[in-house]
């Protein structure tokens, strides 16, 4: 249970700016907690003592907040930063170097038994709130943005955000948010999607209406002259004149 303790402890201070000690992070930190009750509790569930591993898990999360399934597999250096309210299902994976935020789910959608809840491989970045949901695999260095609902595989390094979620790009990734990325989302160059596609929208109806206000000028209809006696109305257009008579 204690043999990557001090790599958890670290991982803490390299991610989490407010840790002064390793000592803090040791008594005040729910999330080490919750890694220690969760490696305990998953020894006694591979050895086949299920009832007891869910009791030591029902432990955890109450004095922890932090909910996780006996049967998840975590992995090395993961950081559960505050951690209240995360919540991890029975098949879900969970990579070396993951970092999840409060309110995190990784959860299934189906009721089947066999695997049924996402896997994260090393380095994924969840932000606070995030669902995770379904049987498929989130990819290396990927990050989630916070509040974001994600229901189909993510590619290696992307960027997801929104309800449903969609890949953004990050116009000016740099070195150090290639490591680690508070939150999943850099939220002062990235645009909201949706927001994106609006403006696109909006900015071809200008175009639209502009060509439409230009066709309009040139075919206003002419009267003719006061007394033709077949009433005779000429159209201009940018393809030459036509006469209609009725």
């Amino acid at each position: 249970m204690f043999k990557y303790l001090r790599e958890d402890i670290d991982a803490v201070l390299q991610r989490d700016p407010a840790a002064r000690s390793r000592l803090e992070i040791l008594l005040c930190y729910p999330g080490i907690h919750a890694l220690l009750f969760h490696r305990l509790a998953h020894g006694a569930w591979d050895m086949g003592f299920r009832l007891v591993a869910r009791l030591i898990s029902y432990f955890g999360r109450l004095l922890t907040g932090i909910e996780i399934h006996p049967g998840a597999r975590i992995g090395r250096r993961v950081f559960f930063d505050h951690g209240m309210g995360i919540v991890i299902g029975e098949t879900a994976e969970i990579g070396d170097d993951c970092t999840l935020y409060q309110g995190v789910t990784l959860g299934g959608t189906s009721l089947d038994k066999g695997k049924r809840h996402p896997t994260l491989e090393a380095g994924v970045v969840v932000g606070a709130g995030a669902k995770v949901l379904g049987p498929f695999t989130v990819g290396k260095g990927a990050k989630i943005g916070s509040n974001a609902v994600v229901v189909h595989a993510v590619p290696e390094g992307a960027t997801v955000v929104g309800f449903p979620s969609k890949k953004v790009d990050d116009p000016a990734p740099s070195a150090a948010r290639a490591a680690f990325l508070p939150y999943g989302t850099p939220c002062d160059e990235i645009p909201d999607p949706v927001v994106t596609l609006v403006e696109s929208l909006q900015e071809e109806i200008a175009t639209l209406r502009a060509r439409l206000d230009r066709v309009e000028g040139v075919s206003q209809p002419v009267a003719a002259p006061v007394g033709d006696r077949d009433n005779v109305v000429t159209l201009a257009g940018h393809e030459g004149r036509r006469e209609a008579k009725f």
